[in-house]
Order: C-alpha cells, then structure tokens, then sequence
C-alpha cells in the first residue's frame, strides 16, 4: 500500500467525560478526554476522533471547551463530530481548534450540507460518517430492503433509515465528503473483528479515503481491515483500557507488509 495506514483513536465524550459500551449500551466512564489525547498523541496515534454522544446545545459548549483544551496539547489531526448540522457549527469546532468536522444524522436528513461545507471550508475538513448495520430477517417492518446488505442507521445504531449503505457512500462521494468513516454497528464495542464484507463493498463505491470503525479487539484484527479496502483503522476502548497499544496495532499491521506511519 503506497499511502501509510493511519491508525485514530476514537473518544466518545459525553458532558466532557470519555465514556464506551457495547452498541452504544451500557456507557462506563473511560477518563478525561484531554488527558487521553496527549497520552494518545504521546503513544504514536497518527490522529484523534472526539464525538460529542450528548450532542444536545448544552452539550455543544462543553464539547467546544474540551476541543479548546486538546488542541492545546495535541499536535496531530483532531477530527470532531455529533450534533454537527450546519456550517456555522463546523466554523466554530474548527475556531476552537478541531481539524476536521465529522457530520452523519444532519446529512442525511438534508444531504445538501454536504456539499455547502466542502464549498466554504474544502472537503479535507469533511469526515462523512456512516453507521451501518446488516439488514436481516429481523430488521422491524417497514425499514426497504437494502440491496447491498446494509442500511444506514442513526442514533447509536437502534434506528433504521431505510437508506442503503452502499448507495449513501457513493452519494456522499459526488457531494464533496473529503473521507468516510464507516462503522459497523453490528461489531461495534464488540471487539471481534471488523466487518470486511462492509468495508470490502464500500472501498467499491468510493476513492475517498475510508476509516473502519467498530471491532477492534487484537492486534491481528487490523490487517485484514486495511486489505479488505480500509485507509485508516479506528478504534476505541481497546486502546482506552490498555487491552492493546497503538504500537501493538501498528506493529501488526507492518508484520503483514502494510506501510504505517
């Protein structure tokens, strides 16, 4: 692979406390976000996911702060997501110190976001987001079968869209995302691996750089994700309990003859 594989921790701040679970169930506090990065930065993370999981307004200055405070100690790319769903709420992350912006419930529900941020900022600082989920005999009633296998979902997974995965990540591409972060919400916090057929059917539709996300529990689960289509490998409370180590994940990876940073 020519392009080195960036390995991103992912921190889920809720009220300006990291918190994970299974499936977005069962949250348990995971530290404070600012200390966590600059352990992150520290450790060799090649760049840094914060999304705001209360996302609510009052939430959005908490999250504002906590931003402030990370950018102050951080010296890689900081990406920054939930509760994004206007320009304005992306030229106030990126004041604050944010590099990119991740947007997922707000595009879907009108799509031309997209391409108004990557027209007044450019699309580097777009991270699109994707929660996918595998349509099957018991999805409710009512959600469209999806053609490829998966449907967009929002709200940690428990809703359905009726949108197909596959069909949203090339919409997505034509509208200006500058990068994709696809996330299994089957596998998510699950740590069993992450979803190659998914990632596999996304590097189809789309050149953009893609990010999988959800499954991580060893080292050896990256290097099939970075085959299967992935440029980037994220990953949560792996890293947030020390079950695994950014080195150990990278060090994975070059064993199996993949370039990383």
């Amino acid at each position: 692979m020519s392009v080195a594989v960036r390995v991103i921790p992912c921190l889920d701040v809720d009220a300006g406390r990291v918190v994970k679970g299974v499936n977005f169930q069962g949250l348990r506090d995971a530290g404070d976000p600012v200390e966590l990065a600059a352990r992150y930065g520290a450790e060799g993370a090649d760049e840094l996911t914060f999304l705001d999981v209360t996302a609510s307004s009052g939430g959005r200055e908490t999250m504002i702060d906590v931003v402030r405070r990370t950018a102050e100690q951080i010296f890689i790319p900081l990406t920054v997501g939930g509760g994004v769903r206007s320009s304005g709420d992306v030229d106030q992350l990126l004041r604050a110190g944010a590099d990119k912006c991740g947007v997922n419930t707000a595009a879907l529900g009108r799509p031309e976001l997209i391409s108004e941020i990557s027209r007044r900022f450019g699309n580097q600082v777009l991270v699109l987001s994707i929660d996918a989920r595998r349509v099957t005999e018991d999805t409710p009633e009512g959600t469209a079968r999806s053609g490829s296998g998966f449907e967009v979902t929002t709200h940690g997974g428990r809703r359905g869209t009726g949108i197909d995965a596959i069909a949203w990540t090339r919409e997505v591409t034509e509208r200006g995302a500058g990068e994709i972060l696809l996330n299994s919400m089957d596998a998510d916090g699950t740590e069993k691996g992450f979803d190659l057929e998914l990632i596999g059917l996304a590097r189809a539709a789309t050149d953009l750089p893609l990010i999988a996300s959800g499954g991580a529990g060893a080292p050896a689960d990256f290097p099939p994700a970075v085959h299967a289509g992935a440029d980037a490998v994220l990953a949560a409370s792996v890293f947030h309990f020390q079950q695994m180590t950014i080195a150990e994940a990278k060090r994975a990876m070059a064993d199996d003859g993949i370039t990383v940073r």
